[in-house]
């Protein structure tokens, strides 16, 4: 297996790339690591999680899901809630399956999911009109990312992609992963992956920062792309951390949500949209937000203009994750080419928002691009969550399916004239 050699060492090396961008003496300020060896990485100076709230932001923190998946009844119930433009429905399609991530179909209709801290990954299979749920997988770090191609079953857990071969033949007791790519950290914050591949079977994913808001260490904050004989290539610099992408069938370039710093203030910055078309576009983390704002204390005289701007900013703290370009006949003809993005919702916001699905429509080239909310109603409160949606995958019929990890569900979402 060949891998592309990144290096790690987030001192010299970091330092040397920000003055090329002409950061200046300030960061003679900045302390110098050694990021060379695993302990590092597993535990970070705590001087690196810079930023720290404002008086606005003190007192808030990530939310705690439900110790078990969402009961059935209370699903059904907390789905009558939910918006939906006209001719929609959305319905439980399966339950049961905590804290539900990525989902990939295999070749044969079996249903993969990834997950979040719960250490699985999951299969839902259909038999005789009723579906099931199997945990397959056990102790996995984050297996976040699942995708699916000629037969095998791909799983990213942080540090390493693995490959299950034949897996739909071996649901009941999975052979033994083939490592196919493992030159990344193992670091968890912002470590947890989303893999996208292409027609050719390269796979993208997120490299993201292991910190809010700092000069990135080297080989982090980036999109990186492995081609199938393990060649690896950063295809986007400047990304804080994604968690979501799709290739867009119309040009084979691909796009990815954003989650923007955070301890900003309740509405900023925005979370954004973007998409790469040239290979090495810089889109600004940590000198520059959404497009037009640049960092109170790392902008260090960097120009927003010297960055890709995003496709859209979506709105502060929605925490945007998966997403897909819509390519199915089953919704209203307008739908055809648009995006569909899981909005996981805030926790760094007095009042959440976010926890829905929005519909993006936009041109090839990024341009017209215009947002509206398709489905929403997961959030209760000022708050409070009945669901966070994580994930959106086309069915074969042109329906949608939605992970929501918070409520351990997959929901199906249809049309119907």
């Amino acid at each position: 297996m060949k891998k592309a050699s990144f290096p790690r060492r987030a001192s010299a090396v970091a330092v040397a790339a920000a003055l090329a961008l002409g950061a200046g003496p300030a960061l003679a300020q900045l302390k110098s690591y050694d990021s060379s060896k695993p302990s590092f990485w597993q535990n970070p100076p705590p001087d690196w999680f810079l930023g720290d709230e404002t008086e606005e932001m003190k007192g808030l923190a990530p939310p705690v899901g439900p110790a078990t998946p969402t009961p059935l009844a209370e699903l059904q119930e907390n789905l009558k809630r939910i918006k939906l433009p006209p001719g929609f429905k959305i319905e439980v399609w399966a339950h049961g399956i905590p804290e539900a991530r990525q989902m990939a179909w295999g070749d044969n209709g079996t249903l993969f999911v990834g997950s979040f801290g719960a250490t699985n990954v999951y299969a839902v299979t259909e038999r005789d009109g009723k579906r099931s749920v199997a945990t397959i997988l056990k102790g996995l770090n984050m297996p976040t990312g699942v995708a699916f191609r000629n037969g095998a079953l791909y799983v990213v857990a942080i540090d390493k992609i693995l490959r299950y071969d034949e897996a739909e033949r071996q649901l009941e007791n999975m052979p033994k992963p083939v490592v196919v790519y493992d030159d990344l950290p193992p670091y968890v914050a912002h470590g947890w992956k989303y893999l996208v591949m292409d027609k050719e079977g390269a796979m993208y994913f997120n490299v993201g920062v292991p910190f809010n808001i700092g000069i990135p260490p080297t080989s982090t904050a980036h999109i990186r792309r492995v081609h199938p004989n393990g060649m690896a290539e950063l295809v986007a610099l400047g990304v804080r951390n994604s968690v979501g992408g799709d290739i867009d069938p119309r040009t084979g370039q691909f796009w990815f949500t954003e989650n923007a710093r955070d301890w900003l203030s309740n509405d900023l910055p925005s979370d954004k949209l973007n998409r790469i078309g040239r290979v090495g576009e810089h889109f600004g983390y940590p000198y520059c937000h959404q497009g037009d704002l640049p960092d109170p204390k790392f902008a260090m005289g960097q120009k927003c203009e010297s960055f890709t701007p995003p496709v859209l900013n979506l709105g502060a703290h929605v925490a945007p994750l998966g997403m897909k370009f819509y390519t199915g006949d089953m919704f209203p003809a307008e739908y055809k080419n648009s995006i569909l993005i899981a909005e996981h919702g805030s926790w760094n916001r007095r009042e959440y928002q976010g926890g829905r699905i929005k519909r993006v429509t936009a041109d090839p080239d990024g341009k017209n691009a215009k947002q509206e909310i398709f489905a929403e109603g997961w959030i209760t409160g000022k708050q409070d969550y009945a669901g966070r949606p994580a994930d959106i995958l086309q069915a074969k019929d042109g329906s949608i399916l939605v992970a929501d990890d918070w409520a351990g569900a997959i929901y199906r979402i249809s049309y119907a004239k």
